[in-house]
């Protein structure tokens, strides 16, 4: 369950809103196109799992400005078929990050494409930017066309990951595909 799920909306801006302590994702975007999330405040415990600030999952044209978000897990997560998204001055933390995937964990995934991460500032996270994909995956859990531009991070426990053995709380099959 979500606090807040937008789906399937075109050519629209959502301005101002929060979300505070929610028991799951806070707010998920899914096959939105031309679709922008502005002033947006998130607020969570550190400790709250499975917290998302912002999911994405196929979606394109998203941007995501000028907003704070603080959880327990991903600050922003990009989920598979997210393209053309555009993360700019979000201060993020704590939490993950800012995280694509995880991908490649169910079959007819579809790759995250054309991320630009601009002017964020992140603060005591477990990591800063990440990607992540799961071990002996199904499906080939791509992710390109990622760029990265002015990122402050502060106390980040792993300012960069790139994770494809992703398998939280160690149950999944890590043989090879």
């Amino acid at each position: 369950m979500n606090s807040l799920k937008f789906s399937f909306i075109k050519n629209s801006v959502v301005s101002g809103i929060t979300s505070k302590d929610s028991k799951n994702f806070h707010i998920q975007v899914l096959g939105c196109n031309n679709f922008t999330l502005q002033n947006v405040n998130v607020n969570a415990p550190g400790t709250s799992i499975n917290t998302d600030g912002i999911h994405l999952g196929r979606c394109v044209g998203i941007n995501i400005l000028n907003s704070n978000i603080g959880t327990g897990d991903d600050c922003i997560s990009l989920g598979d078929g997210s393209k053309q998204v555009t993360i700019t001055n979000v201060t993020c933390g704590p939490g993950h990050g800012i995280s694509v995937g995880s991908l490649g964990r169910y079959n007819a995934e579809e790759p995250v494409e054309g991320l630009q991460v601009k002017n964020c500032t992140i603060t005591g996270t477990t990591s800063g930017l990440r990607i992540k994909t799961w071990p002996a995956s199904p499906a080939a859990g791509v992710a390109s066309d990622m760029h990265y531009e002015d990122i402050v991070m502060n106390n980040v426990s792993n300012p960069i990951m790139i994770d494809q053995e992703y398998c939280p709380y160690n149950k999944c099959n890590k043989q090879s595909s």
